[in-house]
């Protein structure tokens, strides 16, 4: 019988350990698209050393140029992805109030309409699977998923964000999140 698809869309996935020396070790990675045709992502707890001004050569406004830009993944590092939020955005394309956009006219659109409650992150490369790749890794269980929220989408910590969700997850994987990175360590 034929396995139903089952879309990750809108999930958090979590290195379940099974990822050690890989560019996942550790790492929270938000799930923006799957299909049966392949996946997207962004991992949302690797910053770069650089800031959105020192990468990006648009003119942007002040505010954006003096965040800090994500590492979204090993995939096109050269490419532009952000997700944004704010209180009402009734067409959200990830989940409910956050959307994933790739445009620099929309992000520019955007910083300078800069509200209080508006949330924003920009990213460099992305994560992505082909066809059945990424339910093949879920099955080797590489990835441990957890609801996303818009809380730890804009972690203001973002390096403590694995440890974080694996404790609020509970379990065996308190015993995770306290472990070594190596194993062997132990």
């Amino acid at each position: 019988m034929d396995e139903v698809f089952k879309s990750l869309k809108g999930q958090l996935l979590m290195d379940s350990g099974n990822l050690a020396g890989s560019f996942f070790m550790r790492t929270v990675l938000l799930v923006c698209e799957h299909t049966v045709e392949g996946a997207f992502g962004l991992v949302l707890n690797k910053t770069s050393d650089n800031t959105i001004g020192e990468t990006i050569l648009e003119d942007l406004p002040e505010q954006l140029n003096e965040q800090k830009l994500f590492i979204g993944g090993p995939v096109q590092t050269g490419a532009l992805s952000y997700l944004h939020a704010d209180d009402f955005m009734p067409d959200a394309n990830v989940m409910p109030n956050l959307s994933l956009s790739h445009s620099i006219e929309d992000l520019t659109a955007l910083g300078d309409s800069y509200s209080q409650t508006q949330k924003l992150r920009v990213f460099t490369g992305y994560s992505g699977w082909g066809p059945g790749q990424l339910d093949d890794e879920m099955k080797r269980n590489s990835w441990v998923t957890h609801p996303a929220s818009l809380d730890y989408v804009f972690q203001n910590n973002p390096e403590k964000l694995w440890r974080q969700i694996m404790l609020d997850k509970g379990g065996i994987h308190r015993l995770m999140a306290d472990g070594p990175d190596d194993l062997s360590w132990n």
